[in-house]
């Protein structure tokens, strides 16, 4: 398989390098004590469309798609799943973060999504919010915890993850549909990103 040169892509295609870390938890932080104006509440099946907005709201800048084209089941599935737990970090009542860790693959727990909205970026919440991934996945008894970022994520992810104490582990190119195309998401989203009109 050739894996050296150029790809030329289809208009309505994105790609991105996605770039696996782990993290083994030898050593995690302790658990963060929030201000007082700070909530992290747990989210279940009963809370899909609570999810999907607060989904959209930390992730439509990059592109975050997948559960926005999820089926409702499969979505309320992974909500009520014991060994996934999902959290909104609430500020004076607005949802302002996003927490999901998946634990269902005890030998692979992931970090499925995390993030702040823009709003938030640059306060230490997502500093503080990692903590506690950490510490929920600790608890939890999981031995390390996989998470992957990509080349359309935040600028600074990939760096914020191996501050936290995440190692790179493998790479991989991501071709998808660009979700701005199929309303999926806002043609507006992610504008440092231009449409390629078909």
């Amino acid at each position: 398989m050739q894996q050296d040169g150029y790809t030329l892509l289809d208009p309505q295609k994105l790609a991105a390098l996605v770039t696996y870390l782990v993290h083994d938890l030898e050593t995690v932080p302790p658990e963060p004590v929030w201000p007082e104006d700070f909530v992290l509440e747990r989210l279940n099946g009963a809370a899909i469309e609570r999810y999907r907005t607060l989904f959209s709201a930390v992730g439509a800048e990059w592109l975050w798609f997948s559960r926005l084209r999820m089926p409702d089941l499969a979505l309320w599935e992974i909500l009520m799943a014991p060994a996934v737990e999902v959290y909104a970090l609430v500020r004076d009542g607005k949802d302002v973060g996003l927490l999901e860790l998946d634990f269902r693959d005890a030998e692979a727990p992931e970090l499925a999504f995390f993030g702040v909205v823009p709003d938030a970026l640059g306060q230490g919440i997502g500093k503080r919010l990692m903590a506690t991934a950490l510490q929920r996945a600790s608890v939890a008894g999981m031995d390390c915890l996989h998470v992957h970022t990509c080349s359309l994520d935040h600028p600074r992810a990939l760096d914020f993850y191996c501050r936290a104490g995440f190692r790179p582990i493998r790479r991989a190119i991501e071709v998808f549909d660009d979700p701005r195309l199929d309303g999926t998401l806002p043609r507006d989203a992610a504008p440092w990103l231009p449409l390629l009109e078909p």
